[in-house]
Protein backbone atom coordinates (compact mmCIF):
# COMPACT_ATOMS: atom_id res chain seq x y z
CA UNK A 1 0.00 0.00 0.00
CA UNK A 2 1.26 3.47 -0.84
CA UNK A 3 0.97 6.15 1.82
CA UNK A 4 -0.26 9.50 0.47
CA UNK A 5 0.79 12.37 2.69
CA UNK A 6 -0.72 15.80 2.03
CA UNK A 7 0.48 18.82 3.99
CA UNK A 8 0.15 22.53 3.48
CA UNK A 9 3.21 22.72 1.28
CA UNK A 10 3.92 19.24 0.02
CA UNK A 11 2.49 16.18 -1.63
CA UNK A 12 4.52 13.05 -1.09
CA UNK A 13 4.15 9.34 -1.55
CA UNK A 14 6.01 6.85 0.59
CA UNK A 15 6.82 3.73 -1.38
CA UNK A 16 6.94 0.71 0.94
CA UNK A 17 10.40 -0.70 1.37
CA UNK A 18 11.46 -4.05 2.65
CA UNK A 19 14.08 -6.70 2.29
CA UNK A 20 12.73 -7.64 -1.14
CA UNK A 21 14.32 -5.30 -3.68
CA UNK A 22 11.52 -5.83 -6.19
CA UNK A 23 9.70 -2.55 -6.76
CA UNK A 24 5.98 -2.52 -7.35
CA UNK A 25 5.28 -0.61 -10.51
CA UNK A 26 3.10 2.47 -10.36
CA UNK A 27 2.26 5.39 -12.57
CA UNK A 28 3.02 8.92 -11.49
CA UNK A 29 0.90 11.51 -13.27
CA UNK A 30 2.30 15.00 -13.81
CA UNK A 31 0.47 17.93 -12.27
CA UNK A 32 1.27 21.58 -11.62
CA UNK A 33 0.68 22.35 -7.96
CA UNK A 34 0.69 25.67 -6.12
CA UNK A 35 0.31 26.25 -2.40
CA UNK A 36 0.31 29.93 -1.55
CA UNK A 37 3.43 31.36 -3.13
CA UNK A 38 5.13 27.98 -3.51
CA UNK A 39 5.01 25.97 -6.70
CA UNK A 40 6.69 22.87 -8.09
CA UNK A 41 6.78 21.78 -11.70
CA UNK A 42 6.31 18.96 -12.30
CA UNK A 43 4.83 17.24 -9.28
CA UNK A 44 3.98 13.57 -9.59
CA UNK A 45 0.86 11.99 -8.18
CA UNK A 46 0.26 8.28 -7.80
CA UNK A 47 -2.27 6.69 -10.12
CA UNK A 48 -3.54 3.78 -8.06
CA UNK A 49 -5.78 2.58 -10.89
CA UNK A 50 -2.98 1.72 -13.31
CA UNK A 51 -1.75 -1.58 -11.98
CA UNK A 52 0.37 -2.58 -14.93
CA UNK A 53 1.98 0.67 -15.96
CA UNK A 54 5.76 1.12 -15.95
CA UNK A 55 7.99 3.31 -13.86
CA UNK A 56 9.41 6.53 -15.18
CA UNK A 57 12.59 5.54 -17.02
CA UNK A 58 12.42 2.24 -15.12
CA UNK A 59 13.06 4.07 -11.85
CA UNK A 60 11.03 5.08 -8.86
CA UNK A 61 10.34 8.81 -8.67
CA UNK A 62 11.22 10.19 -5.26
CA UNK A 63 8.12 12.14 -4.37
CA UNK A 64 9.88 14.53 -2.01
CA UNK A 65 12.08 15.64 -4.89
CA UNK A 66 10.15 18.75 -5.87
CA UNK A 67 11.29 20.04 -9.23
CA UNK A 68 11.33 23.82 -9.07
CA UNK A 69 11.08 25.80 -12.27
CA UNK A 70 13.62 28.45 -13.17
CA UNK A 71 11.93 30.80 -10.71
CA UNK A 72 13.14 29.82 -7.27
CA UNK A 73 11.01 28.62 -4.38
CA UNK A 74 10.47 30.97 -1.45
CA UNK A 75 11.46 29.67 1.97
CA UNK A 76 10.64 30.45 5.58
CA UNK A 77 11.28 31.36 8.30
CA UNK A 78 14.07 33.63 7.11
CA UNK A 79 15.19 33.99 10.72
CA UNK A 80 17.13 30.78 10.07
CA UNK A 81 19.61 33.03 8.25
CA UNK A 82 20.22 35.25 11.28
CA UNK A 83 22.57 33.07 13.33
CA UNK A 84 26.27 33.91 12.99
CA UNK A 85 27.39 30.45 14.07
CA UNK A 86 25.92 27.04 13.21
CA UNK A 87 23.81 25.26 15.83
CA UNK A 88 25.79 22.48 17.52
CA UNK A 89 24.60 19.60 19.71
CA UNK A 90 21.28 21.15 20.62
CA UNK A 91 20.18 17.66 21.63
CA UNK A 92 22.59 15.17 23.17
CA UNK A 93 22.46 11.35 23.39
CA UNK A 94 21.22 11.35 26.98
CA UNK A 95 18.40 13.75 26.11
CA UNK A 96 17.53 13.26 22.42
CA UNK A 97 14.67 14.94 20.59
CA UNK A 98 11.73 12.77 19.58
CA UNK A 99 10.87 13.57 15.98
CA UNK A 100 8.34 12.02 13.59
CA UNK A 101 8.82 10.18 10.32
CA UNK A 102 7.04 11.97 7.46
CA UNK A 103 7.92 9.63 4.60
CA UNK A 104 10.25 6.84 3.56
CA UNK A 105 10.90 6.50 -0.15
CA UNK A 106 13.08 4.13 -2.14
CA UNK A 107 15.52 6.16 -4.24
CA UNK A 108 17.07 3.51 -6.44
CA UNK A 109 15.84 1.38 -9.31
CA UNK A 110 15.35 -2.42 -9.33
CA UNK A 111 18.83 -3.14 -10.75
CA UNK A 112 20.69 -1.27 -8.01
CA UNK A 113 22.74 -3.46 -5.68
CA UNK A 114 21.20 -2.81 -2.30
CA UNK A 115 18.54 -0.36 -1.25
CA UNK A 116 18.81 3.35 -0.49
CA UNK A 117 15.98 5.39 0.98
CA UNK A 118 15.12 9.07 1.27
CA UNK A 119 13.69 9.67 4.73
CA UNK A 120 11.95 12.89 5.71
CA UNK A 121 11.79 13.65 9.44
CA UNK A 122 9.59 16.29 11.08
CA UNK A 123 11.45 18.06 13.89
CA UNK A 124 8.88 20.82 14.24
CA UNK A 125 11.53 23.49 13.81
CA UNK A 126 13.06 22.48 17.14
CA UNK A 127 16.33 21.01 15.84
CA UNK A 128 17.61 23.57 13.32
CA UNK A 129 20.77 22.84 11.36
CA UNK A 130 22.92 24.19 8.56
CA UNK A 131 23.76 22.58 5.23
CA UNK A 132 26.59 20.07 5.62
CA UNK A 133 25.76 19.06 9.20
CA UNK A 134 24.66 15.68 10.53
CA UNK A 135 21.96 14.31 12.78
CA UNK A 136 22.49 11.44 15.18
CA UNK A 137 19.83 8.73 15.30
CA UNK A 138 19.25 6.41 18.25
CA UNK A 139 17.38 3.29 17.10
CA UNK A 140 14.87 1.75 19.51
CA UNK A 141 15.85 -1.19 21.63
CA UNK A 142 18.64 -2.19 23.96
CA UNK A 143 22.36 -2.13 23.27
CA UNK A 144 23.37 -5.81 23.22
CA UNK A 145 26.83 -4.92 24.50
CA UNK A 146 25.46 -2.78 27.35
CA UNK A 147 22.32 -4.40 28.78
CA UNK A 148 19.83 -1.80 29.93
CA UNK A 149 21.43 0.97 27.87
CA UNK A 150 20.15 2.36 24.57
CA UNK A 151 21.87 1.74 21.26
CA UNK A 152 24.77 3.95 20.28
CA UNK A 153 24.13 7.02 18.17
CA UNK A 154 24.52 6.61 14.41
CA UNK A 155 25.43 9.74 12.46
CA UNK A 156 23.81 10.59 9.12
CA UNK A 157 24.64 13.54 6.89
CA UNK A 158 21.57 15.70 6.35
CA UNK A 159 20.38 15.67 2.73
CA UNK A 160 18.31 18.86 2.78
CA UNK A 161 18.79 22.56 3.36
CA UNK A 162 17.93 24.15 6.67
CA UNK A 163 14.41 24.70 5.29
CA UNK A 164 13.83 21.02 4.58
CA UNK A 165 12.00 19.47 1.65
CA UNK A 166 8.81 21.38 2.51
CA UNK A 167 10.73 24.71 2.61
CA UNK A 168 9.27 25.66 6.01
CA UNK A 169 12.18 24.90 8.34
CA UNK A 170 10.37 22.03 10.06
CA UNK A 171 11.83 18.93 8.42
CA UNK A 172 15.18 17.32 7.67
CA UNK A 173 15.95 14.59 5.15
CA UNK A 174 18.36 11.68 5.40
CA UNK A 175 19.78 9.50 2.63
CA UNK A 176 20.17 6.01 4.10
CA UNK A 177 21.45 2.79 2.57
CA UNK A 178 20.06 -0.32 4.18
CA UNK A 179 22.96 -2.31 5.66
CA UNK A 180 22.42 -6.01 5.01
CA UNK A 181 24.85 -8.77 5.96
CA UNK A 182 25.24 -11.88 3.83
CA UNK A 183 27.00 -14.97 5.19
CA UNK A 184 30.12 -15.50 3.05
CA UNK A 185 29.73 -19.29 3.22
CA UNK A 186 26.03 -19.68 2.48
CA UNK A 187 25.42 -16.43 0.60
CA UNK A 188 22.23 -15.99 2.60
CA UNK A 189 21.20 -12.92 4.54
CA UNK A 190 21.80 -13.03 8.27
CA UNK A 191 19.27 -10.61 9.81
CA UNK A 192 20.99 -10.84 13.20
CA UNK A 193 23.98 -9.00 11.72
CA UNK A 194 22.11 -6.43 9.65
CA UNK A 195 22.62 -2.74 10.41
CA UNK A 196 20.30 -1.90 13.28
CA UNK A 197 19.80 1.81 12.61
CA UNK A 198 19.66 1.76 8.81
CA UNK A 199 17.07 -1.03 8.82
CA UNK A 200 15.02 0.76 11.48
CA UNK A 201 14.96 3.91 9.35
CA UNK A 202 14.27 2.15 6.05
CA UNK A 203 11.48 0.11 7.64
CA UNK A 204 9.85 3.14 9.28
CA UNK A 205 6.34 4.27 8.38
CA UNK A 206 4.85 7.79 8.37
CA UNK A 207 3.98 8.72 11.95
CA UNK A 208 6.66 6.57 13.57
CA UNK A 209 8.80 8.26 16.20
CA UNK A 210 12.57 8.60 15.91
CA UNK A 211 15.05 9.91 18.49
CA UNK A 212 17.58 12.32 17.06
CA UNK A 213 20.61 14.18 18.40
CA UNK A 214 22.69 17.06 17.11
CA UNK A 215 23.12 18.73 14.80
CA UNK A 216 26.85 18.13 14.65
CA UNK A 217 29.79 18.91 12.40
CA UNK A 218 31.49 22.00 10.99
CA UNK A 219 33.97 20.62 8.45
CA UNK A 220 31.37 20.25 5.68
CA UNK A 221 29.61 23.58 6.18
CA UNK A 222 29.09 25.44 2.91
CA UNK A 223 31.28 28.57 2.87
CA UNK A 224 29.02 31.41 1.71
CA UNK A 225 31.28 34.45 2.12
CA UNK A 226 32.00 34.50 -1.61
CA UNK A 227 28.93 33.79 -3.78
CA UNK A 228 31.26 33.54 -6.80
CA UNK A 229 33.32 30.69 -5.35
CA UNK A 230 33.88 27.31 -6.99
CA UNK A 231 32.78 24.19 -5.10
CA UNK A 232 34.03 20.78 -6.29
CA UNK A 233 31.97 18.03 -4.63
CA UNK A 234 33.06 14.38 -4.75
CA UNK A 235 30.80 11.63 -3.44
CA UNK A 236 30.29 7.90 -3.45
CA UNK A 237 26.78 6.61 -2.82
CA UNK A 238 24.97 8.21 0.09
CA UNK A 239 27.90 10.59 0.49
CA UNK A 240 25.96 12.79 -1.93
CA UNK A 241 23.64 13.78 0.94
CA UNK A 242 25.25 17.09 1.99
CA UNK A 243 25.69 18.13 -1.64
CA UNK A 244 21.97 17.81 -2.25
CA UNK A 245 21.52 20.41 0.50
CA UNK A 246 24.17 22.69 -1.02
CA UNK A 247 22.65 22.49 -4.49
CA UNK A 248 19.08 23.08 -3.38
CA UNK A 249 20.29 26.19 -1.55
CA UNK A 250 22.24 27.35 -4.60
CA UNK A 251 19.72 26.63 -7.32
CA UNK A 252 16.26 25.82 -5.96
CA UNK A 253 15.60 28.12 -3.01
CA UNK A 254 15.11 31.87 -3.00
CA UNK A 255 17.36 32.86 -0.11
CA UNK A 256 17.64 36.67 0.03
CA UNK A 257 21.04 36.59 1.74
CA UNK A 258 22.66 34.03 -0.59
CA UNK A 259 22.67 34.48 -4.37
CA UNK A 260 25.05 31.91 -5.82
CA UNK A 261 26.92 33.01 -8.94
CA UNK A 262 29.92 30.68 -8.85
CA UNK A 263 30.49 27.13 -10.09
CA UNK A 264 29.29 23.94 -8.42
CA UNK A 265 30.80 20.75 -9.85
CA UNK A 266 29.51 17.39 -8.64
CA UNK A 267 31.27 14.05 -9.14
CA UNK A 268 29.09 11.10 -8.08
CA UNK A 269 30.30 7.51 -8.03
CA UNK A 270 27.78 4.63 -7.88
CA UNK A 271 27.50 1.09 -9.26
CA UNK A 272 25.10 1.64 -12.16
CA UNK A 273 22.40 3.91 -13.56
CA UNK A 274 19.75 2.46 -11.25
CA UNK A 275 21.95 3.41 -8.28
CA UNK A 276 22.05 7.14 -9.08
CA UNK A 277 20.68 9.26 -6.25
CA UNK A 278 18.66 12.47 -6.80
CA UNK A 279 19.61 12.31 -10.47
CA UNK A 280 16.42 14.12 -11.58
CA UNK A 281 17.27 17.09 -9.40
CA UNK A 282 20.88 17.30 -10.52
CA UNK A 283 20.00 16.89 -14.19
CA UNK A 284 17.50 19.73 -13.92
CA UNK A 285 20.11 22.05 -12.40
CA UNK A 286 22.40 21.14 -15.29
CA UNK A 287 19.69 22.15 -17.76
CA UNK A 288 18.64 25.34 -15.98
CA UNK A 289 22.06 26.55 -14.79
CA UNK A 290 24.65 25.30 -17.33
CA UNK A 291 27.05 28.14 -16.56
CA UNK A 292 27.05 27.44 -12.84
CA UNK A 293 26.68 23.66 -12.49
CA UNK A 294 28.56 20.63 -13.81
CA UNK A 295 27.66 17.03 -13.12
CA UNK A 296 29.83 13.96 -13.79
CA UNK A 297 28.84 10.39 -12.96
CA UNK A 298 31.16 7.40 -12.45
CA UNK A 299 29.23 4.15 -12.96
CA UNK A 300 31.61 1.36 -11.96
CA UNK A 301 29.56 -1.48 -13.47
CA UNK A 302 28.67 0.28 -16.70
CA UNK A 303 31.61 2.50 -17.65
CA UNK A 304 35.29 1.87 -18.32
CA UNK A 305 38.23 4.06 -17.44
CA UNK A 306 41.05 4.86 -19.86
CA UNK A 307 42.84 1.65 -18.89
CA UNK A 308 39.80 -0.51 -19.59
CA UNK A 309 39.02 -1.11 -15.91
CA UNK A 310 35.93 -0.15 -13.92
CA UNK A 311 35.14 3.55 -13.77
CA UNK A 312 35.46 4.83 -10.22
CA UNK A 313 35.10 8.39 -9.05
CA UNK A 314 38.89 8.86 -8.90
CA UNK A 315 39.06 7.98 -12.59
CA UNK A 316 36.60 10.77 -13.37
CA UNK A 317 38.71 13.14 -11.28
CA UNK A 318 41.78 12.14 -13.27
CA UNK A 319 39.95 12.89 -16.54
CA UNK A 320 39.53 16.50 -15.45
CA UNK A 321 42.64 16.75 -13.28
CA UNK A 322 44.25 19.72 -15.05
CA UNK A 323 41.06 21.75 -14.75
CA UNK A 324 40.54 20.72 -11.13
CA UNK A 325 44.09 21.67 -10.14
CA UNK A 326 43.75 25.05 -11.84
CA UNK A 327 40.49 25.67 -9.96
CA UNK A 328 42.12 24.71 -6.67
CA UNK A 329 44.99 27.08 -7.41
CA UNK A 330 42.33 29.75 -7.89
CA UNK A 331 40.81 29.14 -4.46
CA UNK A 332 38.16 26.49 -5.17
CA UNK A 333 36.79 24.42 -2.30
CA UNK A 334 36.89 20.64 -2.68
CA UNK A 335 34.72 18.26 -0.65
CA UNK A 336 34.81 14.48 -0.18
CA UNK A 337 31.95 12.52 1.37
CA UNK A 338 31.24 8.79 1.39
CA UNK A 339 32.83 5.55 2.50
CA UNK A 340 36.32 5.98 3.90
CA UNK A 341 37.57 3.45 1.35
CA UNK A 342 37.18 6.09 -1.36
CA UNK A 343 39.98 8.28 -0.06
CA UNK A 344 43.14 6.18 -0.69
CA UNK A 345 42.34 5.85 -4.40
CA UNK A 346 41.51 9.53 -4.70
CA UNK A 347 44.62 10.60 -2.79
CA UNK A 348 46.80 8.35 -4.97
CA UNK A 349 45.27 9.87 -8.11
CA UNK A 350 45.77 13.44 -6.91
CA UNK A 351 49.35 12.70 -5.87
CA UNK A 352 50.15 11.16 -9.25
CA UNK A 353 48.62 14.11 -11.11
CA UNK A 354 50.53 16.58 -8.92
CA UNK A 355 53.81 14.83 -9.66
CA UNK A 356 53.05 14.91 -13.39
CA UNK A 357 52.57 18.64 -13.02
CA UNK A 358 55.88 19.00 -11.21
CA UNK A 359 54.20 19.73 -7.86
CA UNK A 360 54.70 18.23 -4.41
CA UNK A 361 51.32 16.83 -3.38
CA UNK A 362 52.02 16.79 0.35
CA UNK A 363 52.91 20.47 0.26
CA UNK A 364 49.89 21.28 -1.89
CA UNK A 365 47.55 19.36 0.42
CA UNK A 366 48.97 21.15 3.44
CA UNK A 367 48.31 24.49 1.76
CA UNK A 368 44.74 23.51 0.81
CA UNK A 369 44.03 22.57 4.42
CA UNK A 370 45.63 25.78 5.68
CA UNK A 371 43.44 27.80 3.29
CA UNK A 372 40.33 25.85 4.45
CA UNK A 373 39.72 24.62 0.90
CA UNK A 374 39.86 20.91 1.82
CA UNK A 375 36.74 19.33 3.36
CA UNK A 376 36.51 15.60 4.16
CA UNK A 377 33.76 13.59 5.87
CA UNK A 378 34.03 9.83 5.40
CA UNK A 379 32.64 6.94 7.40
Amino acid sequence: MAHLVVSQFQVSVAVPVGRDTTVRRSVFKTNNLSFGDRSWVPVYSLDLKSRHAGMRNGRIVCMSVQQAGKSKVSVSPLQLEDAKEPPLNTYKPKEPYTATIVSVERLVGPKAPGETCHIVIDHGGNVPYWEGQSYGVIPPGENPKKPGAPHNVRLYSIASTRYGDSFDGKTASLCVRRAVYYDPDTGKEDPSKNGICSNFLCNSKPGDKVRITGPSGKIMLLPEEDPNATHIMIATGTGVAPYRGYLRRMFMEDVPTYKFRGLAWLFLGVANTDSLLYDDEFTKYLKDHPDHFRYDRALSREQRNKSGGKMYVQDKIEEYSDEIFKLLDGGAHIYFCGLKGMMPGIQDTLKRVAEQRGENWDEKLSQLKKNKQWHVEVY
